[in-house]
Parts: C-alpha cells; sequence; structure tokens
C-alpha cells in the first residue's frame, strides 16, 4: 500500500466584500448581533452580474494547486470535487474542471456531504492512491451560496453566515508511510437530515410544481435548526477528533494544527478549549469568509500553508460537521 500526500495547495474567493454593516441594508441585523453568534466580521459573495460559478471558482483555485504542486494538467489522474452548490442540477462540477483545464479523459467524480465535503473527498481520494490505483488527484471543494440565499430579514439567521469561494489541493503518492494521510474518519446519520437542509428543488418537488408556482416557494431556501445543529456539532467535532488520534497512538498535546471547518467561530472556540489548544494550534479565517461549506477546510488550510503556519512533520488535524449530518476527521504528517 503506498501513502498519499498533499503536494499542492491553492484557493480562490471573489473580490466582492460584503461587510455586516453591508448587510444591515438588506436585513433587520447588526454587526454586533452577527459577530456574537457566528464571529464573523465579512463575507465574499459572487457579483451578480459575475460570471462565475462553482466550477470556474474551482478552476482558478484548481490552476494554483496544480502549479504549486510542480505538475502539469497532464499529470493529474483524477479529479473529485465536493460541493453542494453545482452549476447545473447535472452533470456534476467534476467533468466541467476536466474540460475547463484541457486535460485528458480522466475520471471525475463529485462528492454532496455539504460542511464534511472537503473531508470526504481528500478520504476517498486517499483511498485511491493507496490502492495503487491513481499517482497524482486534484482535489476541490467550492461554493456558490450567495444566489441562493434569502437576504430578507425573514432568512437572516442563515445568510448571514455563508460565503463564496473554492479551494483545491493535489494529493500524491509517497512511499514514505511516515508522512501524508495517515487516517480518515468518516461518520453520519441521516435521522437528524431536516435539522439543516435545503429541500427543494428535488425530484418530489421539480419541473410540474416549478411551473405551476403562483408563490414564493420557501423550500428553496436554505433551513437551518442552528441550536440543534450546534449542540451536536460540538459532540461530533470532539468524537471524530480523539477517533483519529486514538487510532495512531496521538494525543492532543501532537497536534500542531487543527483546522476545523469553519461553520461558527464559537464551535471552533468550544473544540480548542476542550482539548487544550492554544491559539497558534488552531487556524480559523471564517471572520474573514464566512462559511464556505465544503470549500472551507481547504481554503483555511492553503491559507495557513501560505503564511508558513504549517511546516514539515507538524500533526496537522481536519474536522467537519455538518448537513447529513455527516462528519469525519483527517489526520495528517505534513
Amino acid at each position: 500500500m503506498y501513502n498519499s500526500k498533499i503536494t499542492g495547495l491553492g484557493f480562490y474567493v471573489p473580490e466582492n466584500i460584503v461587510t455586516n454593516d453591508d448587510l444591515s441594508k438588506l436585513m433587520d441585523t447588526n454587526d454586533e448581533w452577527i459577530q456574537e453568534r457566528t464571529g464573523i466580521k465579512r463575507r465574499r459573495w459572487i457579483p451578480e452580474d459575475s460570471d462565475l460559478t462553482s466550477a470556474k471558482m474551482g478552476a482558478k483555485a484548481a490552476k494554483i494547486a496544480i502549479e504549486r504542486a510542480g505538475l502539469t494538467k497532464d499529470d493529474i489522474d483524477f479529479i473529485v470535487f465536493a460541493t453542494l452548490s453545482p452549476d447545473y442540477y447535472f452533470p456534476g462540477c467534476g467533468v466541467q474542471i476536466q474540460d475547463m483545464l484541457d486535460m485528458p479523459t480522466i475520471g471525475a467524480i463529485d462528492i454532496r456531504n455539504q460542511c464534511s465535503g472537503f473531508v470526504y473527498a481528500l478520504s476517498t481520494a486517499d483511498q485511491f492512491i493507496k490502492t495503487g490505483m491513481y499517482k497524482n488527484i486534484l482535489v476541490i471543494g467550492s461554493e456558490y451560496h450567495s444566489n441562493g440565499l434569502d437576504k430578507s430579514t425573514r432568512g437572516r439567521g442563515v445568510s448571514v453566515i455563508f460565503g463564496d469561494g473554492a479551494g483545491a489541493c493535489v494529493l500524491s503518492r509517497t512511499e514514505d508511510n511516515n508522512k501524508g494521510i495517515l487516517s480518515s474518519h468518516l461518520h453520519s446519520q441521516g435521522k437528524y437530515a431536516d435539522k439543516l437542509i435545503v429541500k427543494s428543488p428535488s425530484i418530489k418537488h421539480w419541473i410540474p410544481e416549478i411551473l405551476a408556482s403562483t408563490e414564493e416557494d420557501t423550500s428553496y431556501y436554505p433551513y437551518m435548526d442552528g441550536t440543534f445543529v450546534f449542540k451536536n456539532a460540538v459532540v461530533r467535532f470532539s468524537e471524530v477528533i480523539m477517533e483519529g488520534l486514538t487510532a495512531n497512538n496521538l494525543t492532543a498535546k501532537d497536534i500542531d494544527m487543527f483546522i476545523p471547518h469553519q461553520a461558527n467561530l464559537r464551535i471552533s472556540q468550544f473544540v480548542q478549549k476542550k482539548f487544550a489548544l492554544s491559539d497558534d494550534q488552531v487556524y480559523n479565517n471564517i471572520m474573514e469568509y464566512g462559511n464556505t461549506t465544503a470549500a472551507s477546510i481547504i481554503i483555511a488550510l492553503a491559507e495557513a500553508h501560505e503564511k508558513g503556519k504549517i511546516k514539515d512533520n507538524d500533526l496537522v488535524v481536519l474536522a467537519a460537521f455538518g448537513s447529513g449530518f455527516t462528519w469525519g476527521s483527517v489526520i495528517i504528517r505534513w
């Protein structure tokens, strides 16, 4: 069995910055209310007149990651694309990346695990490399939230949280079993699917219903039972981090960098305190980008690496929790 390591990282976010004060002009909210509950100060939203999409942002991030890996597009053997906001109902964004980057006719799959999307995508790519099937895999997380949010007071509990952006990495084969992804741990609990959900479109609420509708249909907007999600998140985050550490005979004291899914700064702070991690051991950027769902961990990982916060041989822990419910962790020796 081979091991896999991250050899290149990149991210892209739209230039358009939307502050909490900007949102207060669209809905009944304010900077203090948003920061107190989420830690978010600003986020990036694609302008309405832009042609950017999840796939296009993913392609921009991917080009950076491939270049930093010292590879070309022709060296990539497979594509894994994580998103909850694809350009189309079908086909998926993975095949669009193959076309946008003018790659050979390599395989491409989409991962639909929302906030846990990147963790699931990275774990999937890792298995392909471990078995020897592929040598270099492009893994992307990208989200275009802003065009699907309820930007009225009715939707403020959700809409203030989310931002747009994309991140990518190249996962490559290595024969050094002491470096790279040590293990990944994935879980789900579908009984709580309706606690964080977008109900439409669905096959039960599709073309006939859309055409027949004469009133605003709120089932197209995200719904979240925030308190319930928070309570479950802090428990599952802790469990899956411990699961990963225990599987590798490690403890919280061995963690050099913890990068959580950027769902809510309060969740990250709760987990940080539970594991007695210092501010230097945790990287958060939700303050600047909001929750970019499947893109959040890879954007944070790429940014932390750019800033020199991750060094050779560091133990890096990634963890996510979100809609599904799904959650997971990845333990990496850099």
